[in-house]
């Protein structure tokens, strides 16, 4: 390799340690293969640390969510707390000894053809690093950049405007009047809990959605669903589960939440577009104590025009809008991951590993059951060429 400021690093170089990257860590410490975790934040699982609300609960059943090698401590309840998981990772990072180097932020990785090593460049606070490694590991997941969309008049908004990554309790908003643009589980989450803290919120859904509740039958609907699956054609599930949908919650529609065409696990599939599990956000839109808006057309100084020609005053906006990967800002390589979504190109199961030496790890649009998939495949995968090399 040129130059002696470049770190050879003999495991692979995972760059995130957010539960993906702490999973393929695992995975290859018990194989005794040593790897090198990069992070830009100064602790690990910083989406759930530093940029998820208070109220925030896993919204699937702790055994769908548990990380390879180690389950969740009995004692904690099936739908853990936000707190209850990040201890849950401290505890898993302490278990197998993963210590990231925080502080260190990804800017360049691309692969030398002449070396057959990947070249990762890091941006810390002591100045610019360079590490080499045959195997690059991007765990930088789906979730590693806030989504702003546009939307006019913003600027012109005289009220508070803030992403759901800075959002923590509706304590702030006492007595406010405030606006959330998106109903996606967190748009939802966020209005109920802004209802529960004496706020007057209402919800853009400016597109069709699936609201299910998050149990059927006293089981969890995702593990209801996987256990059907394995049975029966994905669209005799959907049926199903939109059936006692309808039983349970009544026609969405009329309270302005229309459903897709297509069923809930047949969208998730195709467009990996995630169903609504409700966990009583709807009680509050029936009762009128939420109030449902279509796509907002413009922002006024003092409020918001919506498209079906009402208006309405606001005292702030809580952007609900979700994230996006950041892969194709810092890797330089075209073939394995979109440069139009920072996702593999491949469909699940199979957009976990590129070519020479390259893996993905939490890109599955299927959350932490996903990732540890991915993580358990990458470590068994790395761990045969690993014995090649040495």
């Amino acid at each position: 390799m040129e130059g002696e400021t470049v770190r050879i690093i003999p495991g692979p170089i995972i760059v995130g340690s957010g539960p993906s990257g702490l999973a393929v860590a695992a995975c290859l410490k018990v194989r005794h293969i040593p790897s090198l975790v990069l992070e830009r934040s100064h602790c690990i699982a910083s989406l759930w640390r530093l940029k998820s609300y208070d109220r925030l609960r896993l919204h699937l059943p702790k055994h769908f969510c548990e990380l390879p090698l180690l389950p969740f401590p009995a004692h904690l309840p099936a739908y853990p707390s936000k707190d209850q998981f990040v201890a849950y990772l401290d505890a898993y990072a302490a278990a197998f000894g993963v210590r990231p180097s925080f502080g260190e932020s990804v800017v360049a990785a691309e692969y030398d053809a002449e070396s057959g090593f990947w070249r990762v460049k890091t941006q810390a606070e002591q100045g610019r690093r360079e590490y080499a490694s045959r195997w690059l590991v991007v765990a930088t997941g789906e979730n590693a950049e806030e989504v702003a969309p546009e939307i006019g008049g913003l600027r012109e908004f005289e009220g508070k405007v803030v992403h759901t990554s800075r959002y923590r309790s509706g304590e702030e908003f006492r007595g406010k009047r405030v606006l959330v643009v998106g109903c996606g589980n967190s748009g939802m989450e966020v209005s109920l809990d802004l209802c529960n803290h004496g706020a007057s919120p209402a919800i853009v859904v400016r597109d069709t959605v699936h609201l299910l509740p998050r149990e059927m039958l006293g089981l969890s609907t995702f593990g209801l669903s996987m256990w059907m699956l394995k049975w029966l054609p994905i669209r005799l599930v959907d049926r199903f589960l939109l059936l006692v949908a309808g039983l349970l919650l009544g026609d969405t529609a009329a309270f302005g939440l229309r459903r897709p065409k297509l069923g809930p696990l047949q969208l998730k599939a195709i467009a990996g577009k995630t169903p609504v599990l409700d966990v009583g956000t709807l009680a509050k839109i029936k009762s009128g104590h939420i109030k449902v808006f279509p796509a907002v057309k413009r922002l006024t100084t003092k409020g918001a025009e919506f498209v079906d020609g009402r208006s309405q005053e606001f005292d702030a906006v809580i952007l609900a809008t979700g994230y996006r990967s950041n892969v194709p800002t810092w890797l330089k390589e075209r073939e394995f991951f979109s440069t139009k979504d920072g996702f593999p190109k491949k469909p699940f199961p199979n957009g976990w590993k590129g070519d020479r030496g390259l893996y993905a790890a939490g890109f599955t649009k299927r959350g932490l059951l996903g990732a540890s998939m991915d993580a358990t495949r990458i470590a068994q995968d790395i761990e045969q060429s690993w014995l090649e090399v040495s």
